[in-house]
């Protein structure tokens, strides 16, 4: 159990990828707070896992909830060593038709609120003294431009940009800092996703699902389990040499 007696913050998990890292997590002997909007289907992932995992109302656009996220976890699980910032939203429009409303809320969720977690957590581990483990979410869509996702590829690039030089800051206080960037990955998100991508591209619901699912090398979507691996390892003893790198994990879409 490569977790075992560790304490982790999983942003964003109750659903998803989220919940299965949360799973994966659990399962590797660690203690999970379960933080998301969502609080209701995170206290189902929390008592799901067990292993003393606990759910936590969080929301990431606001600094107050992250402060007392971060508090709740550090009294209730004694100290946090691993941050998983997990927690995005998505969106998609045309160029000429891309609102100052959707650009907020997806640079608030994605940008705004994966800094200042990941700030405040660093904090509460560079006091403590012992170090910790750093992993955020980026994607795919953050190694390239897309014609219809631009807000949504702009906030995961900064993403990398951001665990880029987070790990270099951080990395002299034993806190590594690291990335995973999924692909497309089969969750309900994907289900707005291929709407979306419907209405703009004029397609039948799920014809984009599926010509994507097949445009991958390995053969089809990822899945939620498809990312634990990766997010033990970044969160374990076995990567402290790892400084500031962002993995992709997403069937051979990508290669950096």
């Amino acid at each position: 159990m490569r977790l075992r007696g560790k304490t982790a913050i999983v942003t964003g998990g109750a659903r998803g990828i989220g919940a299965a890292i949360a799973e994966g997590y659990a399962r590797e002997g660690a203690s999970v707070c379960v933080a998301d909007i969502e609080i209701a289907a995170a206290e189902d992932t929390a008592k799901r896992i067990g292993n003393g995992s606990f759910a936590f109302p969080l929301d990431v656009t606001r600094m107050d909830s992250i402060k007392a996220g971060v508090a709740e976890a550090n009294a209730r699980l004694g100290g946090i060593d691993i941050l998983v910032n997990n927690a995005a939203i998505f969106d998609m429009a045309p160029w000429g038709e891309i609102t100052e409303a959707s650009y907020d809320a997806i640079f608030a969720v994605n940008v705004k609120g994966l800094v200042f977690t990941l700030q405040e957590v660093a904090e509460s581990m560079k006091a403590r003294g012992k170090g910790g483990k750093i992993i955020n979410f980026a994607s795919q869509a953050g190694r390239r431009g897309e014609p219809l996702v631009a807000i949504y590829c702009a906030s995961k690039a900064a993403v990398i940009s951001i665990t880029q030089s987070a790990g270099l800051a951080l990395i002299k206080h034993g806190i590594n800092v690291n990335g995973i960037a999924p692909g497309v990955v089969d969750t309900p998100m994907w289900d707005r996703v291929d709407g979306l991508f419907a209405k703009y591209e004029n397609l039948p619901k799920g014809e984009k699902k599926r010509r994507v699912g097949e445009s991958v090398p390995y053969g089809r979507m990822g899945r939620p389990e498809d990312h634990v691996g990766c997010a033990i390892f970044l969160a374990c003893a076995e990567s402290d040499y790892v400084v500031a790198q962002t993995y992709n994990v997403d069937g051979g879409q990508w290669m950096s």
